[in-house]
């Protein structure tokens, strides 16, 4: 008879956002300086472009609890009664263009400089590329200040790897981090796929977080 096949529970981890717990490096440096640099920008709204988990959420989250910003998906842009979304002040409007409605958006802009606001918008791509056909909308997101998060370096992918280790609670060696950083993506979002990846397959398999165990999951896939 074969042996019962160990069920790997998902069970939730925290994940911090708070400013102690942003990892700062050269590909991320001139974001948080801008983020920290508020109410001193050069506009009253500001773009946060960059790659998949390179902490632009985490940015957002930062600046939120500064400014006290409320915060609204682009998806949901259109269906936002937008003065009250702007009622203390300042707005962070995630991961854009995603369904973006182009006019509600124009009229968002238009807002923040009447009411005297901030608008954080935080996007994978700069504004200036995302091919809107509202031709003023088009010409005032080219001249949207825009700051960029670029994938990370070995110090900020090993930093990463060790914190998201650490938010499930899992204590691994050095070994392990120096393996991982060698191997995957360079990007936050790979860091996190590998991290979720060995804690749930050590569960199913009984077995602690290592450099082994990673080596042998690699081979596999």
């Amino acid at each position: 008879m074969n042996a019962p096949r160990q069920l790997a529970l998902a069970l939730p981890h925290a994940e911090s956002f708070a400013r102690e717990d942003f990892l700062t490096g050269a590909p991320n440096e001139a974001a948080l300086a801008m983020i920290e640099r508020w109410p001193d920008w050069p506009d009253r709204a500001l773009a946060l472009v960059g790659p998949e988990g390179a902490g632009k959420s985490h940015l957002a989250a930062i600046w939120a609890e500064i400014a006290g910003a409320r915060r609204v998906s682009a998806r949901a842009l259109g269906e936002t009664n937008l003065i009250g979304a702007l009622a203390t002040g300042a707005l962070v409007i995630e991961d854009a263009p995603a369904r973006l409605d182009e006019r509600a958006l124009f009229h968002l802009l238009n807002l923040i400089r009447e009411e005297e606001a901030y608008l954080l918008i935080t996007a994978r791509a700069a504004p200036a590329r995302w091919g809107v056909a509202l031709p003023d909308l088009a010409s005032r997101l080219r001249a949207l200040p825009t700051v960029t998060l670029s994938a990370p370096d070995d110090a900020l992918l090993r930093a990463v790897l060790v914190k998201l280790f650490a938010d499930r609670q899992l204590g691994v060696d050095s070994s392990l981090v120096s393996y991982l950083v060698t191997r995957i993506e360079r990007s936050f979002a790979a860091a996190r796929a590998a991290v979720e990846t060995l804690d749930r397959e050590a569960l199913r398999m009984q077995r602690p977080v290592t450099r082994a165990l990673a080596a042998e999951l690699m081979r596999e896939t």
